[in-house]
């Protein structure tokens, strides 16, 4: 008897209120690391009506110019339109920053542990992370999310191409349901689209671009059927959107961030935080550690998880999970990435590079499953140590 499910997942466009705020923490994050490499930052944003705060706690030796690069980022997604009341040129940007605590400082510092002769940086923070992959999609992410990033990026291509309907605004939400036969994608059972639009457009003339141009483009034909439904701005009506209709805020979106919700999460946001921060990444780390196992075969899934003590160099724990789907025993997995890979948090930023200004090109359409060779968590560079490990 076949196991048969359906699972959701969901993304948002860059003009979300949420991925705004995203948008402006990491690009304040890129210009710090461009200037500085060992920036110390954790950048929060807050978007509603015409006014963005942009604050958090920033150590940096870089000069910025706060308001000039909220104000660039918002322009890039794409605020300028002449009825946008939240737009690029008329926000009003309030700057409240101030440098990161000295007790956090402290533990996160490179210095000598007692008993040891060499000083390791310790964590930022508590906390704990997950890393996930699965062989249902080229880029090993689970095919619902990845299919919902498609729409989403498919949608603010065709707006900012200039080739598109100029009704297209910056706000979008999409969202994919996937048919699941023992455990693999048989098909798709609903698609929902909400795009933001100018007042003057029927609704037909939107569902029929959304599914003709959208969604057929980029959602795989054979998993489209008959029973496949579209829900294409299911209320009738999206004009007022971005943070003129909601509020928005930094790292309220992860979830779509990271898996979908078929992998766990720690529950750690990403942006706006420089790589000293385990919360972002480790979360890296978890991802690349996982997709190299499951690259390497050695199981047709994986989640990785792990957790740290602010102030210490090592993990508490280290878990690997392969829901029955490994080739080996996950005992066997989790000793060979013990051998393969460090997860002290120094350790990883120089294995992943990650004092580096990328951080804007992870921003939308998720943190994983992209194949930007700046994204080094996606490189699936460890296969062969994996296997000669176990």
């Amino acid at each position: 008897m076949s196991n048969r499910y359906i699972f959701s997942s969901e993304s948002v466009g860059e003009g979300h209120p949420d991925k705004v705020a995203d948008t402006i923490s990491d690009a304040v994050l890129d210009a710090c690391l461009a200037q500085d490499k060992f920036s110390r930052v954790a950048c929060e944003t807050y978007v509603k009506s015409n006014i963005a705060i942009v604050g958090g706690e920033i150590t940096t030796q870089a000069k910025l110019d706060f308001v000039a690069l909220a104000r660039q980022a918002i322009r890039e997604i794409g605020y300028v339109n002449d009825d946008d009341v939240f737009h690029a040129d008329k926000v009003f940007v309030n700057v409240i920053v101030t440098q990161q605590s000295p007790d956090i400082a402290q533990g996160v510092d490179a210095r000598k542990a007692k008993g040891k002769k060499t000083a390791k940086q310790g964590a930022g923070d508590q906390g704990l992370m997950f890393g996930y992959a699965s062989n249902e999609t080229p880029e090993l992410m689970p095919a619902p999310i990845m299919f919902a990033h498609r729409l989403g990026r498919e949608l603010t291509k065709i707006r900012k191409s200039g080739k598109g309907p100029a009704w297209l605004r910056p706000d979008a939400k999409s969202q994919v349901s996937v048919i699941y036969e023992n455990g693999k994608p048989v098909a798709i059972s609903n698609v929902v689209i909400s795009t933001q639009h100018a007042a003057d457009v029927e609704h037909a003339e939107i569902e029929e671009f959304c599914i003709e141009n959208v969604v057929k483009k980029v959602l795989p034909a054979k998993l489209l059927t008959k029973q496949t439904e579209f829900l294409i701005n299911p209320t009738g009506r999206f004009v007022v959107g971005g943070p003129q209709g909601d509020t928005g805020l930094t790292g309220r979106k992860i979830i779509v961030d990271t898996y979908g919700g078929m992998g766990r999460h720690g529950g750690g946001a990403f942006s706006g935080k420089d790589p000293t921060k385990v919360d972002r990444s480790a979360a890296y780390m978890g991802r690349w550690v996982a997709k190299n196992i499951v690259a390497a075969k050695l199981a047709d899934k994986c989640e990785i998880q792990f957790a740290y003590a602010i102030g210490h160099p090592d993990p508490v724990s280290v878990h690997v999970d392969t829901f029955g789907t490994a080739k080996v025993a996950d005992a066997q997995i989790l000793k060979a990435v013990g051998k393969v890979f460090s997860f002290q948090p120094a350790d990883i930023i120089d294995q992943l590079n990650l004092r580096r200004p990328i951080y804007s090109k992870t921003t939308n359409y998720g943190h994983f499953g992209k194949s930007d060779k700046d994204l080094t968590w996606e490189a699936t560079n460890k296969v062969e140590a994996l296997l000669k490990a176990i």
